[in-house]
């Protein structure tokens, strides 16, 4: 249906057709963006399971077709965004390429097999899953930070145990299985230690560490944004304060009255 939409207008039309597609509120941007958000879940529960699949033919198939549907989704992004070089910079563009990479070369570089999970990442934290999921109330709110926090730590998770099981699988007899370097990253994370399993040499020490110091950082981020007093997103006029309570009147760095809506408004 798009394509034939596209096929009678000119070039600068398709530009801004496509853009509108991708980061408007129209209702032929939420279809379009609640398809690509239907196709990202499906996507990542098939990079979850991966790990636990034969990596024959049959999936070496899947992957470059899911590179060549990735690849044309950055290329449209990039084309509409209508500053490439503002768009190249974001993060979560990265985060895609990084994706891409690791589907491209799935044989030649299969370690990197751990930066799937990212897209994981570009789904919460991207603008069009705000949009979608609660008709885009919940954009700036606690529940957004919450789910945000907690996809981190568990993008950190999946990319620790990803390491642990690419660099030390072959070295360490007790790591058999992706399910054991899981279990390794979240003990090691919780600071258990059972010692069941331990990575050998400075690279396992290091590695760790990592583990250690960066889950435990995401884990008191996740309690600290869950138990804070709600806030909301509203910028002063005055000092471009952002953050303010739900019910304040007043901004509390300069005292500039504000105006918050609220749903019942």
């Amino acid at each position: 249906m798009i394509f034939g939409q596209l096929a009678g207008l000119s070039w600068r039309k398709r530009r801004k057709f496509v853009h509108e597609v991708y980061y408007s509120t129209s209702p032929a941007g939420i279809r379009f963006q609640g398809f690509m958000l239907v196709l990202d879940v499906v996507l990542i529960a098939f990079f979850m399971a991966s790990p636990f699949l034969e990596h024959g033919t049959l999936f070496l198939t899947i992957d470059y077709c899911i590179a060549a549907v990735l690849a044309l989704d950055l290329l449209a992004r990039g084309w509409c965004y209508g500053n490439l070089r503002r768009w190249i910079r974001r993060p979560l563009v990265w985060a895609d390429f990084a994706v891409l990479l690791s589907l491209v070369i799935p044989v030649y570089a299969a370690n990197l097999g751990f930066l799937r999970i990212l897209r994981a990442y570009s789904l919460i934290h991207g603008e069009a899953f705000w949009r979608i999921i609660g008709g885009g109330r919940w954009v700036n709110t606690q529940l957004a930070e919450s789910t945000k926090a907690i996809a981190n730590l568990f993008v950190f998770i999946f990319v620790m145990s990803s390491l642990v099981h690419a660099g030390f699988a072959a070295r360490v007899p007790t790591v058999r299985s992706f399910m054991d370097s899981l279990y390794f990253t979240v003990t090691t994370l919780t600071t258990t230690g059972y010692g069941d399993i331990v990575l050998p040499g400075p690279g396992g020490r290091l590695l760790s560490i990592v583990i250690m110091i960066g889950g435990v950082s995401l884990f008191f981020r996740l309690v600290q944004v869950t138990i804070r007093t709600p806030k909301v997103r509203f910028n002063c006029e005055r000092c471009g304060l952002q953050r303010h309570d739900a019910d304040a009147v007043h901004c509390k760095a300069c005292g500039a009255p504000l105006r918050i809506r609220h749903e019942n408004d």
